[in-house]
């Protein structure tokens, strides 16, 4: 199998122009909040159940936020797409830095990952500094979350996300 061949953002635009369709492989909560206008979601989390590509389909161009998914899943894309594929040097971030339009739905809560990212970022600097200055029994907290976080990746499970997907804030809006 040949490696996917990049294009720029401009480039992508022009295939999209001529047909081409463009596929977003961030997970629902990610394209929900911002996408590129007319780009179909297939999340890389579904690539083994069913493919991304259609009948009709001639090429495709897959994306994700910076263009690191995308890269790293290439031979995987490839074989999935069956037609000419290409992949979006740079995401929807070079995307957006070359002018192209983007569809913002502020409505939408941000991303699990990066909810995440705040609430264990904030739980090891409350833990440090309430340990610094309080009690030392409060470094316990920032070891809590690096434990988790290490399991998280080790296991592939967060229970942080789980619970944060759960929240209100999180729930789908129309």
């Amino acid at each position: 199998m040949t490696p996917l061949q990049s294009v720029s953002p401009k480039r992508a635009a022009e295939l999209v122009r001529q047909g081409a369709v463009l596929i977003d492989i961030r997970e629902a909560d990610e394209h929900a909040r911002e996408r590129i206008p007319g780009a179909r979601h297939h999340a890389l989390s579904k690539l083994g159940t069913d493919n991304p590509a259609r009948a009709g389909d001639d090429v495709l161009v897959f994306h994700c936020r910076s263009g690191a998914r995308t890269k790293a899943n290439a031979p995987r894309l490839a074989a999935a797409g069956g037609c000419e594929t290409y992949v979006l040097e740079g995401g929807l971030d070079a995307w957006k830095r070359a002018g192209l339009p983007t569809v913002v739905d502020t409505r939408q809560p941000i991303e699990i990952i990066r909810q995440v990212q705040i609430v264990a970022g904030g739980l090891v600097l409350a833990g440090a500094l309430l340990g610094a200055t309080v009690s030392p029994y409060f470094y316990i907290v920032p070891g809590f979350v690096g434990a988790g976080l290490m399991f998280a990746g080790i296991s592939g499970f967060c229970g942080m996300a789980t619970l944060l997907a759960a929240m209100p804030w999180n729930r789908p809006t129309a």
